[in-house]
């Protein structure tokens, strides 16, 4: 099962008021555990930088006007999330903001439905708890201290780790082994080298002389005719 973890970096909020995607990170799952694939662009929005938004990922007008347009990652980006569910944090903002982008230079847009929203399963599993990116990983004690700033690939590669947690963690599926060794049972790590001594197979004479004294009494056997 394919999945990306997808983020992105914007000059604001409002895709509608004219802001725009400067940076798009992804990252690729299969069965939940990373590959080492991942996507990562950052992207000219042909306009200014807000002070605001430089605060938030430090890119800053002059550093993105050498990037390419977002019309000339397109292809690229589409291709690396194909039709894979797509893991996303605030999923509505990012999706707003790409297919903002995706309808500006008329290419199909990314369907909401075919994406898994991180901020709703953790406020749906841990209810009235912050359910920012940073307090998820403070959470799950996953190591973020070099992020100091926002930065998509970055925060994907964060999330990565988020969602693995909320969906069970990395060994979900294996509480009954993790029950069995705290009761002091043996969990099957423990036994699967374990020798047993070989069964006997041979019959004892006893259990000869009774089988031929069952056989006679049988009328007419079918290996006899």
């Amino acid at each position: 099962m394919r999945e990306v973890v997808l983020d992105t970096e914007t000059t604001g909020f409002d895709p509608t008021s004219g802001h725009r995607v400067v940076e798009i990170g992804c990252v690729e799952l299969v069965n939940q555990t990373e590959t080492g694939s991942t996507f990562q662009k950052y992207v000219n929005p042909e306009r200014d930088m807000p002070e605001q938004a430089f605060a938030v990922h430090g890119l800053s007008e002059e550093f993105l006007s050498k990037e390419l347009l977002f019309s000339e990652v397109a292809d690229e980006f589409l291709e690396f999330i194909s039709d894979s569910t797509l893991v996303i944090h605030n999923a509505e903002f990012d999706v707003g903001f790409l297919n903002a982008e995706l309808e500006r230079i008329e290419r199909p847009l990314i369907d909401i439905s075919r994406v898994i929203d991180t901020v709703s399963m953790a406020r749906k599993k841990f209810p009235g708890a912050q359910a920012n990116l940073d307090a998820l990983c403070r959470r799950f004690q996953i190591d973020n201290s070099d992020r100091d700033l926002h930065g998509a690939l970055k925060d994907a590669q964060l999330l990565a780790g988020v969602y693995v947690e909320l969906i069970g963690g990395r060994q979900h599926g294996l509480e009954l082994a993790a029950a069995t060794a705290q009761d002091g049972g043996a969990t099957p790590s423990a036994t699967a080298g374990a020798a047993r001594p070989a069964r006997a197979h041979a019959p004892s004479p006893e259990e000869e002389l009774a089988h031929t004294a069952f056989l006679k009494k049988l009328d007419s056997p079918i290996w006899r005719q």
